[in-house]
């Protein structure tokens, strides 16, 4: 009779042990994906600039990263070849929610589309970057490609996560969605 007694205050503990560290694994899953997107952009930004090559960074829902280097030839370039993809914790999805402020990281958007690049081109919701040996991020046709990237846990709005990129120069800025007297992004 003992032994079962401590055998189910043993159980009972593990469970509510278990139980309090879930929000803990759901957490370490949305950093982990915010750390390899931030990093993915930030290391082939740098191997852009220090190999003069240009990658395509191209975003697909709900969790991929596929990243390219497209050859310069004359008179025409020879079609991307793919160097790696980076698959995102399962639960983690480039998605926005209901509850992000219009206001968006850098003003890029107004926070509706997950992957939107190509910001100030009228033409926006593109799903990729392409990086310059210059560290410029532009488009295919030549633009500079500002825009913005979003990584949420669904059903979970402070878990959000954001990433822009500034065209011009290819800085790359991470943001962490916070209620700070409202809904508002805030640089990490």
């Amino acid at each position: 009779m003992e032994l079962l007694v401590t055998i189910a205050i043993g159980m009972t503990m593990a469970g509510v042990t278990f139980m309090a560290l879930m929000p803990l694994f759901k957490q370490n899953h949305v950093d982990a994906a915010y750390d390899t997107t931030l990093s993915v952009i930030r290391n082939y930004r740098n191997q852009s600039i220090s190999q003069s090559k240009r990658y395509i960074l191209t975003f697909t829902s709900p969790g991929t990263i596929t990243v390219q280097y497209w050859g310069v030839g004359l008179p025409v370039s020879p079609p991307p070849v793919t160097v790696a993809t980076y698959t995102l914790p399962p639960d983690i999805q480039f998605a926005v929610q209901a509850g992000f402020p219009a206001a968006a990281p850098d003003s890029f958007g107004t926070g509706g589309t997950a992957i939107d690049f190509d910001q100030g081109m009228g033409l926006g919701s593109q799903n990729y970057i392409m990086f310059m040996p210059d560290g410029s991020s532009q488009d295919t046709l030549g633009n500079y490609n500002s825009g913005v990237l979003y990584l949420t846990l669904p059903g979970d709005l402070y878990s959000s996560r954001a990433v822009s990129v500034f065209g011009t120069t290819g800085r790359v800025r991470g943001w962490r969605l916070y209620n700070q007297g409202g809904n508002q992004w805030v640089q990490q």
